[in-house]
Parts: C-alpha cells; structure tokens; sequence
C-alpha cells in the first residue's frame, strides 16, 4: 500500500509538491480552506490528483502519512491542531522537493530584499549559461520544477515560515541579507523565534559550503557568535574594510572572494540603485564568483537587470509627480530602506494588517521627507496614534482608488507618490501582488483622466 501524502494549500508550492508526490507514487490528496485557481485546478486534473477547496476535511486529512503544508498556514489554525495532535509529520514544500534533487542549491532570506536578491542572482546565472531555475517565493515551485523539468542550480527565495518546516534540506549557498521585526504575529510576538526561523536556513551546512551575510546587521553578528557556523563565512558591508567578501572603496564595489582575485564596478554602473540595492547587488555578486561566473557575465547582469514588480517600481510621471510602486514593502524596515532613497517630498500611503509594527524607525524619515500621509486600510488606528500631530496632511482611504486620488490631491510639482505600506495586505486585498497591480491601474486611470 503506497504512503499517503496529504497537501495542505492548493496554491503554487501546493500543487507542484502534490505533482511531484504523484509522480514519486504516492496516494496523494489536496485539501485548500479557499477557493482553488482555475489554472491548478487543470494541473491537479490533469495528473489525476484527488483535491477539494472551500474546506477541511479533516478525516481525510488526518489519514495522512505526512502532511505537505502550504508557508502561509499557521499550526494555530484548527486542521492544524488536529494535525499536532495525531503527530502526523509536516514538512514544507522545499523540504519535500529537496529530496528528489540533485541539483546545486542558493538559498536566500531576510526579512528585506530576498526577492531582488534570488532573481538577480538567477539573472547573472542564467545570463552567464547555467542550466538554472528560479523557486521559492519567486518563480515556479521547487517541487513542480524537480517533477517536469530539473536544472543543475536552483536560486530558491526562502521566507521563515518555509524555514519553519525544513528538517533534512541543505543550501550549499546560504544567503541571509538582514533580520528586523517581521510576522511577529506568527511567533508570538517573540522576536528571538523569529531569528531562530531565518537561522534554519544554515540547518545541515558542512565546512564545504558557504554562508553569505551582511555584516552590518547586529542581529546576525550576535547569532553568528553564539552559534558559529559550520560553513565558510562571506561577510559584505557597504564600509570600506577589505577584510570582507563584499565592501565599498571610492564608489566602487568590492567582491574578494576566497580565489585571491578581485572584482570591482561603479556604483553609478548598478542598474539598482539605493543602499539596500548594494547590499543585494554584493550578496548576488559573491553567489555567483563562489559558483566560478565570469566577471564579465557578472558586470554585464548587474547593468541590465530590470528589477522586481511591486519593488521600488517606477510607474509613470503625471505632471511632474512619480508614481512608485513598493508594494512588496509589507514591514516597516522595507519602507525605510523605500524613504532613504526617496529624493523629493513623497505623498506616502501605508497601512493594511498591521503585524505588530514599531514606526518609529521610519519616524525620522517620514518628518524629513513626507508631505502627507495617506493610511489605506480597514483599520487605520494604530497608524493615527502613532503619526497624528507629527504630519499636517493626513488622510484615510477605504480603497486603492480613493488612495491614489487623496495622494494626487496632496502631492506637488516635484513630488512622488510612493506606496510602500509598512503592513500586510490581506485587509482589502488578495496579497501584495494584487495591491500593488491596482496602485498600478488606477495610477493609469489617473493619467488618462487627466
């Protein structure tokens, strides 16, 4: 009788690990508590996988052998008690595909830029001639790519909760990028739990991997102290200290990595500007040298690349103001690094599900660089104790419409209207992808009404 592997979540990282799971033999069945998108539901039908949406059904569940859930649900939830308590084993996606490949891995966290970070370093990869693949929270899911069509690398984009159930995985490269306050609502508002999540990603290392990280985050530096790892270390820093991988001199970046030779660009050569850009432009950097790129495909990359939808995402100007999209900024230490590198006064629109946030990091910017504020969300009461008094020009929004109209009416000549919301999305929208597409249609609908 084949083992019953039950999937949790009927969403990308679902429906590739229920395809591979099929593929590998085993009896498998998809349960989601919403609704299912027609383009899984072809590819759950397609492979002849048993599957239900709008529910739970817990007998079927608890028949499970091993449970495959989804990132995004949390053990508080009630299938997931039962789950708990019948001590059936959970694993993520990655750690269910990762036993099928073979491939070479480069896994990337942090609570800010991971997503620029994995698809640069897929980009200076596949532009370079690696047979690579792009998996995670980006691209195709591991699991679907290990069952349809493998490559020799992976570039996988790793939030904590993935991490959360990875048991057996190994990255061969690790790259943590920085660790503030994020999701704290899933770890019980206990930040230490949360470092610990991000920290799984050097779970397995041996001395012949590598481990790449900013050097500047006290966080890490400390962890890296109380639990050095195993793997070869590659700090960068945007200080000029030659005893790091990655470290800037005179405008230009540094990479020395262990090979003794040098590489070097100018700043003003990167397609992605801004300070927290140089950090994911470095970490990618040294990824790549480690997997021996040519400095040439790597210079080339870094000054053709486009950068990531939702992120810092320039949308149009309408008579004299930019719009900019940074909808992926769904935790206040994201919106910082978006403020720093503002250079206008910013209509700035924040709000959403609220995670626990501490404003006060972006309260010095905010006062230095913001005309007005424009709070979208179903509950804005947080956002005004905290900001009320400290900015003239505030205004509430039920929708993304009535947002960007509050934000044209307050923003002048010069100005930018950035959204960069601080908060989760999941208040009036699908997800941060949804958010920001309708920031993007409705910018439009501005221009042509104007």
């Amino acid at each position: 009788m084949s083992k019953r592997i039950v999937i949790l979540g009927g969403g990308e990282s679902g429906v590739g690990a229920a395809v591979l799971a099929k593929a590998k033999g085993f009896d498998v069945f998809v349960s989601d508590l919403s609704t299912v998108q027609p383009k899984y539901r072809t590819l759950l039908d397609a492979h002849h996988i048993a599957w239900e949406e709008n529910r739970h059904t817990e007998k079927r569940i608890l028949q499970a052998d091993e449970i495959v859930k989804s990132p995004g649900i949390s053990d508080r939830t009630p299938i997931m008690q039962a789950v708990l308590a019948q001590n059936i084993p959970v694993v993520s996606e990655i750690e269910f595909a990762g036993r099928y490949i073979r491939s070479r891995t480069i896994c990337i966290t942090g609570s800010n830029g991971k997503t620029t970070t994995a698809t640069l370093t897929y980009h200076i990869l596949k532009q370079a001639g690696a047979d690579v693949g792009l998996a995670g929270n980006v691209g195709n899911s591991l699991a679907l790519q290990a069952a349809e069509s493998p490559h020799d690398y992976y570039v996988i984009e790793l939030s904590s909760f993935q991490l959360d159930n990875m048991y057996d995985f190994k990255a061969d490269i690790a790259v943590l990028l920085n660790i503030t306050p994020d999701h704290l609502d899933r770890y019980h508002c206990d930040f230490q739990k949360y470092v610990d999540a991000k920290f799984r990603i050097l779970r397995n290392q041996t001395e012949q991997d590598a481990f790449i990280f900013w050097n500047g985050d006290r966080v890490i530096t400390r962890e890296i102290e109380k639990h050095p790892p195993r793997a070869a270390l590659y700090p960068f820093s945007d200080n000029c200290n030659p005893a790091l991988s990655g470290y800037v001199k005179d405008g230009e970046l540094v990479v020395n990595t262990t090979s003794g030779d040098v590489f070097s660009m100018k700043q003003s050569e990167l397609a992605l500007k801004g300070v927290h850009n140089l950090y994911n432009s470095m970490a990618a950097i040294i990824a790549a040298r480690i997997l021996g790129t040519g400095d040439g495909d790597i210079r080339r990359s870094l000054g053709d690349f486009r950068g990531v939808e939702h992120r810092m995402e320039r949308v149009a100007c309408i008579r004299g103001v930019e719009y900019i999209n940074d909808s992926k900024a769904t935790n206040v230490n994201s919106c910082r690094y978006a403020l720093q590198s503002m250079q206008t006064k910013t209509a700035l629109i924040l709000g959403g599900t609220d995670k626990g946030n501490d404003y006060s990091e972006i309260e010095h910017l905010v006062r230095e660089k913001v005309r007005a504020l424009i709070f979208m969300g179903v509950d804005n009461a947080a956002l005004h104790m905290f900001f009320d008094g400290k900015i003239a020009q505030i205004a509430d929004a039920r929708s993304m419409e009535e947002a960007v109209k509050q934000a044209a009416a307050f923003a002048q000549e010069g100005d930018a209207v950035l959204l960069s919301p601080c908060c989760a999305s999941f208040d009036l929208f699908r997800n941060y992808e949804d958010r920001g597409r309708q920031f993007k249609d409705c910018v439009k609908n501005l221009a042509r009404q104007l």
